[in-house]
């Protein structure tokens, strides 16, 4: 399964976005469950694209990301392209959908 590097504080999410031409940033809250329930699907999921970093943020230690970001619920997922935002899924995640997406993106920056 894909490790994902802990952010913890929001110039850490900036920097690790900046840093990745494929960024997938995963928001999450301790107090979560389906947070706790989807992680592991998502760190296996990546499996499938070695050129995406995974990095994780908790919430409630970074509070600056709610505004940074626009997130207002838990779990959050979002993937950065060279710095753009190119997709958000939040809460309910269908994996399928997910994987859908993320593979016509990955084909289409790694061609």
């Amino acid at each position: 399964m894909k490790k994902a590097k802990e952010l913890s504080t929001f110039a850490q999410v900036e920097a690790f976005i900046k840093e990745h031409g494929l960024s997938f940033l995963y928001v999450s809250r301790p107090d979560c469950s389906v947070c706790h329930a989807i992680l592991p699907k998502l760190r296996s999921l990546l499996d499938h694209f070695p050129q995406m970093e995974l990095g994780q943020v908790n919430a409630l230690e970074v509070e600056e990301i709610a505004g940074g970001l626009s997130i207002f619920t838990a779990p959050t997922l979002l993937l950065f392209v060279d710095g753009k935002e190119y997709l958000r899924e939040d809460r309910f995640v269908r994996f399928a959908d997910l994987e859908e997406k993320l593979a016509r993106l990955y084909e289409l920056y790694t061609s």
